[in-house]
């Protein structure tokens, strides 16, 4: 009995140890993602309801207003632009993936908006959160400017991700809130039609 007592211990740091290091392993493999590609609606449902992915979240990046709201990004004067942040497990989809998807969501040729969106708040952009991101990222980008895919040049900035603000709450998973009016803008916008256009029918964009 008194064996079994000092066991006890024992037994029980071990699996705490052993718990901790599965968790570590675990929090490794999750990394984030960050990709501007005009209305944010639009770049979130590109990223749902793909294997390996475990959140999305929309919201604002590339500004120095602190905190900006909706209505002063929409109105171009912040310097930030609408983006989507993908939380997503590196062992199930890398980051290459990400970016293959990415691409095809977004018109590369496009740099002062995105569809019917016009302005800054609606550029697209790559924004890396450690230099291999922007190693691929830039990898990524020349390839599609070597396959010569496209007669014009790929306007797409890659730029270091610093400070996401997450836009307000009605603008998550705006898609599944308000199908009716998401599908109404998205068709409207030229959306689909453009991305048809540039990179031929898919399964999903």
């Amino acid at each position: 009995m008194s064996k079994m007592k000092h066991l006890c211990p024992i037994l029980g740091l071990t699996l705490m140890v052993i718990t901790s290091i599965l968790s570590t392993s675990l929090k490794a493999a999750e990394q984030r993602a960050t990709f501007a590609g005009g209305c944010f609606w639009c770049m979130e449902y590109a990223f749902e309801e793909v294997e390996g992915i475990i959140s999305t979240r929309v919201g604002f990046i590339g500004g120095a207003t602190e905190n900006p709201t909706y209505y002063q990004v929409s109105r171009g004067k912040t310097g930030h632009t609408e983006a989507v942040e993908v939380v997503f497990e590196s062992d199930k989809i890398n980051y290459q993936q990400l970016l293959q998807l990415f691409w095809r969501n977004i018109d590369p040729l496009d740099g002062d908006g995105q569809f019917c969106d016009r302005g800054d708040q609606y550029r697209p952009g790559i924004f890396f959160h450690n230099q291999e991101q922007r190693q691929q990222a830039e990898v990524s980008r020349q390839g599609l400017t070597n396959s010569q895919h496209f007669k014009k040049p790929i306007q797409t900035e890659i730029s270091p991700a610093n400070s996401f603000t997450e836009a307000e709450e009605y603008h998550q998973k705006y898609y599944l809130k308000n199908p009716i009016r998401y599908r109404f803008y998205r068709y409207s916008c030229g959306r689909d039609n453009r991305l048809k256009q540039l990179w031929g029918n898919l399964e999903k964009h």
